[in-house]
């Protein structure tokens, strides 16, 4: 396990891969405002915040040798007004000028010497509207986490009383906890982490031999350890694809960004999941594949299916920092079908993803894939992002307005990252609203606009074709049954 101050062996990974560019795992969220917020309450704000949680204001030190993960130490240089920009756009700008900035400003890596956060407020939109863009490198927090984050510096109200605003604290590093001689060293960790390492699939390959040797003895035990070691290294198989990815269009990959929003009613999408005994994350996931598909058969191209990579919560506390997901593999119908049998195909498909031993392993793959060369682990990213063709995921925000110094926050737009596909549609439900972010590498996805408008298109069908379910009420109470609640929104 890891020490508080090192990376777990999957963000060490994940670490190693932005070796190769396509591979980063940055990412991003669009916050729309009805206003700019208050320069002075949001740096206070943000100093506070930094004063509470320890990764906004550590950086990453690699060690010496391929044994023992990086780890974080405090920057001696943290200023918090190094990762807080201001942008005027002037007065006048529209979507069109703000989504083009958004697009550009994503795509800059972060500073590797900095801690690994930025936040850039954006002025001078439209009718005195303002935004705010988010950067955060997925080795500090997942999006659920990053959510979780967010509760620090929003408020409930716009103007909250004097005593709830947060005081800026005269020094941040106040409460920064300090290194002792009594913290272990990275070498004197060494031996624990290859141990740790090396340990977990030596006790799994173990006990496939203790399961068969008690098999021999007890043939009525065979299917107790032995196929529960077997059924994980299967699901591990099935999740490590290696083939290449299925679209025929979308082969080229590059740095070039396009991005945009759209958003749809999240009651009328939990509506729909219920009549049809899905979830929200089904009609979701439907929705985006519907669209891809639709793309290729305008384009002249023809697909069946697509290989999608969903991120798969593991999180199981209320903590803001750190990494608690799976990454999962499926292959999705993109072919001309109805849509509420799509939904239908979508939810057994998920459900299967769902129960994969692999989900709950990453950390033992990543604690193999950790310890060799980095050419190797590039390399092993590399195969497996170009098995994939796009990426969907999820977040679940506040149902309520929430502001931020002063700023009503309009919308909540997701950027999540690309890594080596096609494009991310990501999805963070906000005040009865699934707000989508759509992310396209333009060197594959040479028509990003007509994405987007198949998107829109693809959940008006799916919504238009539940409306049209004759006896809905009874539609519900088949599809739920006794007890069931099918409108969590899942990561």
């Amino acid at each position: 396990m890891a020490g508080e101050n090192q990376m777990t062996p999957f963000e060490a990974v994940m670490w190693e891969l932005e070796r190769d560019p396509n591979l980063s795992s940055m990412f991003a969220n669009l916050t729309t405002l009805d206003r700019p917020p208050d320069r002075d309450l949001l740096r206070a704000r943000l100093i506070r915040t930094c004063g509470r949680v320890p990764r906004l204001r550590q950086r990453v030190r690699t060690p010496n040798g391929r044994f023992s993960p990086p780890e974080w130490h405090e920057d001696p240089d943290f200023d918090v007004d190094r990762h807080l920009r201001w942008i005027d756009l002037g007065g006048n700008a529209g979507h069109s000028e703000l989504t083009t900035l958004v697009a550009t400003l994503s795509r800059q890596p972060l500073d590797r010497s900095r801690p690994l956060w930025e936040f850039i407020i954006i002025e001078g939109l439209a009718d005195g509207r303002a935004a705010m863009l988010q950067r955060l490198h997925h080795t500090i927090t997942d999006g659920e986490g990053g959510i979780r984050l967010s509760v620090e510096f929003l408020d409930l109200e716009r103007d909250p009383p004097p005593s709830e605003r947060p005081g800026e604290p005269t020094s941040v590093s106040a409460d920064v906890p300090t290194q002792t001689d009594d913290t272990p060293s990275s070498f004197s960790r060494l031996g624990s982490t290859a141990a740790a390492a090396l340990r977990q699939p030596v006790d799994l390959i173990a006990g496939v031999l203790a399961g068969v040797g008690g098999a021999v003895a007890h043939p009525s035990t065979l299917g107790d350890s032995t196929s529960r070691a077997a059924a994980t290294v299967n699901s591990a198989i099935r999740q490590v694809v290696m083939d290449p990815r299925h679209s025929p269009i979308w082969r080229e990959r590059s740095l070039d960004r396009w991005f945009d929003t759209t958003q749809v009613s999240l009651a009328e999408v939990i509506d729909a999941a219920h009549a049809i005994g899905a979830t929200v994350n089904d009609v979701f996931v439907a929705g985006a594949a519907a669209a891809a598909g639709e793309y290729h058969r305008l384009v002249g191209a023809p697909i069946d299916a697509l290989r999608v990579s969903i991120p798969i919560s593991t999180r199981h506390d209320r903590s803001a920092g750190g990494n608690a997901f799976s990454p999962s593999q499926s292959l999705v119908p993109t072919g001309e079908m109805d849509p509420i049998d799509r939904v239908r195909a979508v939810h057994e498909i998920l459900s299967d993803v769902k129960g994969e031993r692999a989900l709950d392993s990453v950390d033992t793959a990543s604690s193999w894939l950790a310890l060799l060369p980095s050419v190797v682990v590039v390399r092993a990213g590399q195969q497996i992002a170009g098995a994939v063709d796009f990426v969907c995921s999820n977040v679940k925000a506040a149902p309520f307005d929430l502001f931020v110094a002063g700023s009503l926050i309009e919308g909540n737009y997701p950027i999540g990252p690309l890594a080596g596909t096609a494009f991310n549609l990501t999805t963070m439900s906000y005040n009865g609203q699934l707000c989508m972010g759509l992310v396209v590498d333009t060197a594959a996805v040479e028509r990003p606009e007509m994405l987007l408008a198949e998107v829109n298109r693809a959940y008006e069908e799916i919504l238009g074709a539940v409306a049209r379910i004759p006896d809905r009420s009874a539609s519900d109470e088949l599809a739920l049954g006794p007890g069931e609640d099918r409108t969590e929104v899942e990561e």
